[in-house]
This record gives C-alpha cells, structure tokens and sequence, in this order.
C-alpha cells in the first residue's frame, strides 16, 4: 500500500497529527533558515520557528499575497526573496543530525561532489512557471527537481482520485503555455505511463486540427479548459465526427459553471460517447499541484480532494483575515509542507470559497482527506473587474458568468462594461453580448437573462445584444487568446 492509498482512509484526528509534525519540520528545517522572505517575516514580528507546532499556530503568522511577491524599484526582482536558499553554512546549523548523516555518509563514501549534486536536486531551481491573470504581473516561480516529483506524485494521485484507467489515452488541449494546467497534465501522463498527446489548443494547431489529433488517437480523456472544450465538442457535432471513445472529461484553469457538465455530456451523447465522466479540477500556479472531484453517476460537483501530507488550507474572512469555521465562506488560504524552489507560506490565493473545507468522509468515494467545495470564486484572476457598483447594488462579475455559462440556450457571452453615454464621469453599465442556440428567440433569451440576473444578482443588464457564433467566437478569441476574452473593460481611461 502506498502512502497515499494509506493517507486518503485515515481518520482526521491521525491525517491533522501528520501534518502538525510535518509542518514543525518544515518551518524549522526549511522555511525559517533557507527563505530570506519568511526568516524577515518572523524575525521582524518576534516569531520563532519552536513556536509553530500546530496547524493552530499558524495564525500566530501574518498573511502573504500576491502583492508581496511583486517587484518593487528598490527591489525589481523581489521573487527572488521567495526562493529557499541553502548554503553550506546554514545546512550546517538547521538540520538535526538525522539529517546531516546521510550526507557526511555520501560525502565519506562518493565524494563531496556527490553530494552538491543531492542538494542541488533537492533546492536548486531547474524549471519555471509563471502566475497568470489580467490584472497584475506575472511572476515567475520555480521548480527544483524534488519539486518536480511532487508534480509526478500529486498527478498520479489526480489519476487515482478520477478513477482514471491506466491504459486510457489522453488528449490534452490546454494551451502551451509555462501555466500549471498545462505541465500538471504532461507530468501526471508521466507518471502514470498514460499516453498523452498534447496539442497546445485552438491557438497552435485550430478546433479542426485538434479534433482531427483527438480522432486519430482515438481518446479516451479530453482534457482542457471548460470553455475551449466546450467550443470544441460544439465543433465536432456541427462536422458530424466521431467521438465515441471519450470516456472522461476534466475541466481546468477556470472554474466549472453549474449547468456545463450536462451541456458536455448532452454533446458527446450525440457525438456517440454515453456514460461519461465529466470533473472539475482546481489548481494555482503557486500550490504548484492540483486537485479533483471523484467520479459519480450523476456527475455531481463532489468538491475538491486534497493532500494532507503536502499542504495545509484555511480558509479566512477576507476582512478581518480571521480563520473562519470548517464549512463556513471565505477566501483560501495556502500552506505547503514539502516545497523547495520558490516557496509561499500561509498565502492568500485570492480564491473565495462557497462552503469552505469539508472534513467529513466523501459521500461519493469514502475517501477522508478534507475537500474544497467546488463552488470557487477565482478572483485572483480578474480583480479589476470582479466587483461592479450597478445602481447601488456590488455585482460580482464571476457570479454573473455562472449564470451565463449555466443557461442551456446560450452558446457563448461576453460581459462588457461601459460608461453611460461614454462619458467617464457616468455610471457603470453592462452589456451582454450573446450568442444564442438556432431556432432559440431572441425576445426570449433577453427575457431570460433579465430575469435571471435580476433574480439572483438583484440587477439588470443595461442592454442584450445577439452575435452569430462564429463571430462571437471571434469577438472571445476562442482560438486566438491564451484565454477567451469574457470581460471586455470598454470603460473610457480617466
């Protein structure tokens, strides 16, 4: 039995124990000596590293962000200051002597070079990601080699929580892009010896060179983000192809709207595939993993299974930036437990959470290991455009696109905001842009839109406009953008 199989069953009490001992080691033997960030954190707000014991201590800490990441002019590479930093020297005084003996043993025995190389796999940079997101700089964080174990390591562990065959065939179309989703997916087919074909989405190879790679393979997963493998399901049924291998869909980078599953499924039935398994993923370039649903027969959103053993979550008010009660709203907040390379701790995602963390047994798959609800706000992604005063009301934006993306009859959308007659002093107005199923009225559509925003938003879009879908596609840049463009900002610049 592995350590996972071992880890997913056991009880909370023994997983919350596991991680109190796993974090005190981290903190003492890993964040504390090797982060210039986190040792000035600490230092500079009296904290020792004996002090944190417990996942309960962690709020003795103060919270990081994003913004602390963020180059500066008195300090343009502040990522840097993120990245652990051993030398000779500090190993030396950090590390109890269970740890120094292993490598006086390899030095005796293979020579001092040998053991440079051991350090340098565990700690030294050898691969790059950046963060991504429409309303701050991207910011690089890096991999060492025992970091990019973990991502073999929490991909198998992706497999083994989709019930996901060995033998299947994967067909990844998430965008060639230095972005998690991407490399999750090329390192999970890796480790578990999946044949993987990735064909870096509509904007390398279009829908039709994709979906010709997709046939010929003849796949049995798709993987991708939610609104490209929706256009391209689209795709394969106005062409009349083949997709009755499909057998799983995973969905990732964005969140999953409510009603998109069925829509995914309804086109593969009749594309052939019948009984498919559709899930949600959750992952941020920071975590440096990623997370999934179980399996169900109904496709339910059963939430997202984490890894005790290699990180621990929060969940805060984002006021107050006080740890809220389990199950209760508010924002994530991370904590890794085996990082090297560039590493946050107790970091603000940014991400509201709908239902908090629940540490009760999955009802889906038993599995014990505490879940992130799936209903996920990522507002790290758009938090110039996230909140919008609309006639005395705050409309969340993100709110505003589950409902677009859940409606059967609306193919694809965009949200613009505009000023009231373009005058930068008015204002704020939303226009919605459609594109709507053939046959489908479009009295009826703005009728529905209407109604919906105004019953669950508590506003209405100032106007409704129809596009036909292949340039709404255009409009999004389905197949041109690294990511579709869904919020248009048409606000005139002060």
């Amino acid at each position: 039995m592995t350590a996972w199989q071992r880890l997913q069953r056991l009880p909370r009490a023994e997983q919350r124990a596991a991680q109190n001992a796993l974090l005190q080691r981290y903190v003492s033997e890993y964040l504390y000596p090797f982060s210039p960030y986190y040792r000035a954190l600490f230092d500079q707000h009296g904290i020792s590293p004996d002090q944190i014991k417990t996942v309960d201590d962690l709020q003795r800490l103060p919270l990081s962000s994003k913004q602390d990441l963020l180059p500066t002019d008195t300090d343009p590479q502040r990522f840097k200051q993120f990245i652990l930093q051993p030398d000779p020297a500090s190993l030396k005084k950090a590390w109890p002597l269970r740890k120094k003996l292993p490598l006086l043993w390899q030095k005796w025995t293979h020579g001092e070079a040998s053991v440079r190389r051991r350090v340098r796999d565990e700690f030294a940079p050898s691969f790059m990601t950046f963060t991504t997101g429409r309303s701050a700089e991207p910011v690089p964080f890096f991999y060492s080699p025992h970091d990019i174990q973990n991502l073999h390591d929490t991909g198998t562990r992706l497999v083994d929580v989709m019930g996901l065959d060995s033998d299947y065939k994967i067909a990844n179309v998430f965008p060639y892009a230095p972005h998690l989703a991407f490399w999750q997916v090329f390192f999970a087919g890796q480790a578990a010896g999946m044949m993987t074909l990735s064909t870096g989405g509509g904007k390398v190879m279009g829908s039709s060179g994709d979906l010709r790679a997709i046939t010929r393979l003849r796949a049995d997963t798709l993987i991708g983000v939610p609104g490209y493998v929706y256009h391209l399901l689209r795709r394969a049924v106005a062409d009349g192809i083949d997709l009755s291998s499909i057998k799983s869909v995973v969905l990732g980078a964005e969140r999953v709207p409510p009603g998109l599953k069925a829509k995914i499924v309804d086109l593969l039935a009749t594309l052939g595939a019948h009984d498919v398994s559709v899930f949600g993923t959750y992952g941020f370039t920071e975590a440096r993993m990623a997370f999934a649903e179980c399996p169900t027969k109904d496709n339910a959103y059963t939430g997202y299974h984490l890894y005790p053993d290699l990180a621990i979550f929060e969940v805060i008010n984002p006021e107050t930036g006080e740890v809220v009660p389990d199950g209760e709203d508010g924002e994530l907040v991370f904590t890794p437990l085996k990082a090297r390379a560039s590493t946050v701790f107790r970091y603000r995602t940014g991400d509201r959470v709908r239902g908090g963390l629940r540490y009760e047994p999955c009802p889906h798959c038993g599995r014990t290991v505490p879940r992130i609800s799936s209903d996920l706000t990522r507002e790290s992604s758009l938090k110039d455009l996230q909140l919008l005063k609309v006639k005395g009301t705050l409309v969340n934006l993100e709110d505003a696109a589950m409902l677009l993306g859940s409606m059967p009859e609306v193919e694809e959308w965009q949200i613009e905001l505009r000023k009231k007659d373009d005058d930068p002093h008015e204002v704020d107005e939303i226009v919605v842009h459609l594109s709507v199923k053939q046959g489908c009225s479009e009295d009826v559509a703005t009728k529905s839109v209407r109604e919906l925003f105004k019953s669950r938003l508590e506003i209405s879009p100032n106007q409704v406009e129809f596009l036909g879908l292949d340039s709404m596609l255009q409009k999004i840049g389905m197949e041109t953008e690294m990511k579709e463009k869904r919020f248009l900002d048409a606000r005139p610049k002060v």
